[in-house]
């Protein structure tokens, strides 16, 4: 049987062949940054610009997804930010529900929102991972990536496909 490495394309397996890559290994890591403000005063979710999409060789693959969002925060007024992470058009954790509640019409600047979520998203096709916000009570702006003095930071999420 005959294995094909070509510099471009990766590894080709010849059909039929038996273990393709061992358990538990990386075969591949994308990752997608946002180094612009996101901001939101809605109540419904919106894509924040954190977004990267992977195509599994295997069916059988998990994908580890880590999502860091930065210089998240509320503008004014009493709302708090939702934060989910999202697969193609399906829902697969929230990240956050309450974040920057303070009960106040207050600015709150909560830092940095992350997750590790292990997906299972069964497909060799492109899969396109996005984090959502939302101003959750639809009276005032949550920021991701919020303006700190003039230097904006950089959010991030990485794919890992994992074999399985």
């Amino acid at each position: 049987m005959a294995l094909t490495l070509d510099g471009s394309l990766g590894v080709t397996f010849p059909s039929g062949s038996g273990t393709q890559a061992a358990q538990s290994k990386v075969l591949q890591v994308v990752q997608g940054t946002l180094g612009t403000q996101a901001s939101s005063s809605s109540s419904t979710f919106a894509d924040t610009g954190v977004t990267a999409s992977i195509t599994p060789l295997f069916s059988t693959s998990k994908v580890l997804v880590i999502v860091q969002l930065n210089a998240c925060g509320k503008q004014s007024g009493n709302t708090y930010m939702g934060v989910k992470l999202v697969r193609g058009s399906t829902d697969i954790q929230i990240m956050e529900s309450l974040a920057g509640y303070t009960n106040a019409a207050d600015a709150n600047w909560i830092g940095s929102i992350s997750s590790t979520y292990l997906d299972s998203p069964s497909t060799t096709s492109n899969t396109t991972y996005k984090v959502q916000f939302s101003s959750q009570s639809n009276v005032a702006t949550v920021y991701v990536n919020g303006n700190s003095g003039g230097l904006l930071p950089v959010s991030t999420i990485t794919l890992m496909e994992i074999a399985a």
